[in-house]
Protein backbone atom coordinates (compact mmCIF):
# COMPACT_ATOMS: atom_id res chain seq x y z
CA UNK A 1 0.00 0.00 0.00
CA UNK A 2 1.59 3.32 -1.31
CA UNK A 3 2.60 5.91 1.50
CA UNK A 4 0.25 8.84 1.49
CA UNK A 5 1.73 12.29 2.33
CA UNK A 6 -0.44 14.78 4.26
CA UNK A 7 -0.49 18.21 2.93
CA UNK A 8 1.14 20.95 5.49
CA UNK A 9 -0.91 22.45 7.74
CA UNK A 10 -1.73 26.13 6.82
CA UNK A 11 0.21 28.52 8.90
CA UNK A 12 -1.92 30.99 11.31
CA UNK A 13 -0.92 34.12 13.00
CA UNK A 14 -0.58 34.58 16.62
CA UNK A 15 -3.97 35.95 16.65
CA UNK A 16 -5.97 36.77 19.54
CA UNK A 17 -5.58 33.60 21.55
CA UNK A 18 -1.44 34.36 22.20
CA UNK A 19 -3.31 36.16 25.48
CA UNK A 20 -5.28 33.30 26.66
CA UNK A 21 -2.06 30.91 26.80
CA UNK A 22 0.88 33.71 27.56
CA UNK A 23 -0.56 36.87 29.10
CA UNK A 24 -3.38 35.68 31.08
CA UNK A 25 -3.28 38.95 33.11
CA UNK A 26 -3.73 41.04 29.48
CA UNK A 27 -6.33 38.64 28.87
CA UNK A 28 -8.44 39.31 32.17
CA UNK A 29 -7.98 35.42 33.43
CA UNK A 30 -6.34 35.21 36.89
CA UNK A 31 -2.62 34.81 36.59
CA UNK A 32 -0.51 31.88 37.52
CA UNK A 33 1.86 31.58 40.60
CA UNK A 34 5.09 30.84 38.62
CA UNK A 35 4.81 33.11 35.59
CA UNK A 36 7.35 34.68 33.49
CA UNK A 37 6.24 38.51 33.16
CA UNK A 38 7.56 41.82 32.97
CA UNK A 39 9.32 41.96 36.04
CA UNK A 40 13.45 41.32 34.56
CA UNK A 41 14.45 43.37 37.79
CA UNK A 42 13.74 43.01 41.22
CA UNK A 43 14.75 46.08 43.46
CA UNK A 44 17.56 44.47 44.39
CA UNK A 45 19.00 44.13 41.49
CA UNK A 46 22.39 45.82 40.53
CA UNK A 47 22.28 48.62 37.72
CA UNK A 48 20.23 51.88 37.20
CA UNK A 49 16.58 50.54 37.46
CA UNK A 50 14.28 51.84 34.40
CA UNK A 51 11.11 50.98 33.06
CA UNK A 52 10.67 50.29 28.91
CA UNK A 53 7.40 50.94 28.00
CA UNK A 54 5.41 51.56 24.38
CA UNK A 55 2.68 50.98 22.09
CA UNK A 56 2.45 48.95 18.80
CA UNK A 57 1.01 50.22 15.81
CA UNK A 58 -0.22 48.84 12.77
CA UNK A 59 0.40 50.53 9.44
CA UNK A 60 -3.11 52.75 9.70
CA UNK A 61 -1.55 54.36 12.66
CA UNK A 62 -4.21 52.21 14.65
CA UNK A 63 -3.39 50.70 18.27
CA UNK A 64 -2.73 46.82 18.10
CA UNK A 65 -4.26 45.67 21.26
CA UNK A 66 -3.78 42.29 21.64
CA UNK A 67 0.48 41.73 20.33
CA UNK A 68 2.50 40.27 22.42
CA UNK A 69 6.27 40.79 22.97
CA UNK A 70 9.10 38.82 24.24
CA UNK A 71 12.77 40.57 25.62
CA UNK A 72 16.10 39.49 26.06
CA UNK A 73 18.74 41.85 27.26
CA UNK A 74 22.25 41.87 29.31
CA UNK A 75 22.30 43.04 32.51
CA UNK A 76 24.22 45.85 33.61
CA UNK A 77 27.67 44.29 33.69
CA UNK A 78 27.07 43.16 29.74
CA UNK A 79 26.10 39.56 31.04
CA UNK A 80 23.35 37.18 30.07
CA UNK A 81 22.11 35.15 32.39
CA UNK A 82 20.33 31.93 30.65
CA UNK A 83 19.11 30.17 34.03
CA UNK A 84 15.78 31.51 34.44
CA UNK A 85 15.03 31.49 37.90
CA UNK A 86 11.63 33.40 39.70
CA UNK A 87 13.59 34.00 42.65
CA UNK A 88 16.89 35.55 41.48
CA UNK A 89 16.75 39.47 41.42
CA UNK A 90 17.35 39.46 37.74
CA UNK A 91 16.56 37.43 34.37
CA UNK A 92 17.52 38.27 31.10
CA UNK A 93 14.28 37.10 29.66
CA UNK A 94 10.98 38.86 30.10
CA UNK A 95 7.14 38.96 28.49
CA UNK A 96 4.69 41.70 28.11
CA UNK A 97 1.48 43.01 26.45
CA UNK A 98 -0.66 44.91 25.02
CA UNK A 99 -4.51 45.14 25.69
CA UNK A 100 -7.05 47.56 26.43
CA UNK A 101 -5.25 50.89 26.71
CA UNK A 102 -2.54 49.46 24.02
CA UNK A 103 0.96 49.72 26.62
CA UNK A 104 3.52 47.44 27.13
CA UNK A 105 5.97 47.63 29.98
CA UNK A 106 9.20 46.02 31.43
CA UNK A 107 10.72 46.81 34.58
CA UNK A 108 14.45 45.72 34.29
CA UNK A 109 17.39 47.40 34.33
CA UNK A 110 19.41 49.56 31.47
CA UNK A 111 21.82 46.86 29.87
CA UNK A 112 25.91 47.35 29.93
CA UNK A 113 27.91 46.79 26.55
CA UNK A 114 28.29 43.29 25.00
CA UNK A 115 30.62 41.99 22.48
CA UNK A 116 29.83 40.30 19.76
CA UNK A 117 30.97 37.15 18.52
CA UNK A 118 34.39 38.94 16.57
CA UNK A 119 34.77 40.85 20.29
CA UNK A 120 33.38 43.85 18.99
CA UNK A 121 31.70 45.94 21.61
CA UNK A 122 27.83 47.01 21.14
CA UNK A 123 25.79 49.65 22.08
CA UNK A 124 23.68 48.98 25.43
CA UNK A 125 20.18 47.18 23.55
CA UNK A 126 17.11 45.49 24.73
CA UNK A 127 16.48 42.41 21.61
CA UNK A 128 12.91 42.37 21.23
CA UNK A 129 10.27 40.28 19.45
CA UNK A 130 6.87 40.57 18.51
CA UNK A 131 4.03 38.30 18.05
CA UNK A 132 0.44 39.62 16.85
CA UNK A 133 -2.68 38.94 14.70
CA UNK A 134 -1.41 39.70 11.02
CA UNK A 135 2.39 38.23 11.58
CA UNK A 136 2.62 34.43 10.84
CA UNK A 137 6.44 34.52 11.95
CA UNK A 138 7.34 36.77 14.82
CA UNK A 139 9.02 39.80 14.01
CA UNK A 140 12.54 40.51 15.61
CA UNK A 141 14.00 44.21 16.40
CA UNK A 142 16.46 45.98 18.79
CA UNK A 143 15.66 48.66 21.42
CA UNK A 144 18.63 51.01 21.86
CA UNK A 145 18.87 54.35 24.17
CA UNK A 146 18.84 57.91 23.20
CA UNK A 147 21.25 58.70 25.94
CA UNK A 148 23.74 56.61 24.64
CA UNK A 149 24.87 58.47 21.54
CA UNK A 150 28.53 57.55 21.22
CA UNK A 151 27.67 53.58 21.59
CA UNK A 152 25.29 53.94 19.28
CA UNK A 153 27.56 55.56 16.57
CA UNK A 154 29.57 52.74 16.39
CA UNK A 155 27.05 49.98 17.41
CA UNK A 156 28.06 47.37 14.00
CA UNK A 157 24.15 46.42 14.25
CA UNK A 158 23.18 49.88 14.19
CA UNK A 159 25.43 50.51 11.36
CA UNK A 160 24.06 47.98 9.32
CA UNK A 161 20.70 50.00 8.21
CA UNK A 162 22.36 52.47 5.40
CA UNK A 163 19.56 55.34 6.10
CA UNK A 164 20.41 57.44 9.28
CA UNK A 165 17.34 58.20 10.05
CA UNK A 166 15.73 54.24 9.88
CA UNK A 167 18.18 53.89 12.37
CA UNK A 168 15.87 56.37 14.90
CA UNK A 169 13.46 53.67 14.89
CA UNK A 170 15.21 51.74 17.00
CA UNK A 171 16.07 53.79 19.68
CA UNK A 172 14.20 54.55 22.61
CA UNK A 173 13.49 58.03 24.13
CA UNK A 174 14.44 58.62 27.62
CA UNK A 175 11.81 60.44 29.98
CA UNK A 176 10.32 60.00 33.95
CA UNK A 177 7.16 57.90 34.46
CA UNK A 178 5.46 58.53 38.03
CA UNK A 179 9.03 59.33 38.69
CA UNK A 180 10.55 56.57 37.35
CA UNK A 181 13.13 56.09 35.24
CA UNK A 182 11.81 55.06 31.53
CA UNK A 183 12.56 54.84 28.04
CA UNK A 184 9.45 54.57 25.71
CA UNK A 185 10.02 52.75 22.42
CA UNK A 186 6.73 52.60 20.26
CA UNK A 187 6.79 50.12 17.55
CA UNK A 188 5.17 50.37 13.86
CA UNK A 189 4.92 47.45 11.96
CA UNK A 190 4.45 48.77 8.68
CA UNK A 191 4.15 52.44 7.14
CA UNK A 192 6.46 55.53 6.54
CA UNK A 193 8.00 55.27 10.00
CA UNK A 194 8.22 51.27 10.12
CA UNK A 195 10.22 49.98 13.11
CA UNK A 196 13.44 48.25 11.30
CA UNK A 197 13.47 44.54 12.12
CA UNK A 198 15.96 42.18 11.20
CA UNK A 199 16.09 38.64 10.00
CA UNK A 200 18.54 36.93 12.80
Amino acid sequence: MPVQLLPETPSQTAGPYVHIGLALEAAGNPAREQEIWNEMAKPGAPGEHILLLGHVYDGNGHLIRDSFLEFWQANADGEYDTDYDLDKSFNSFGRSATADEGEWVIKTVKPGVVRNAAGVPMAPHVNVSLFARGINIHLQTRLYFNDEDQSNAVDPVLNLIEQPARRQTLVAQRCMVEGNVAYRFDIRVQGADETVFFDF
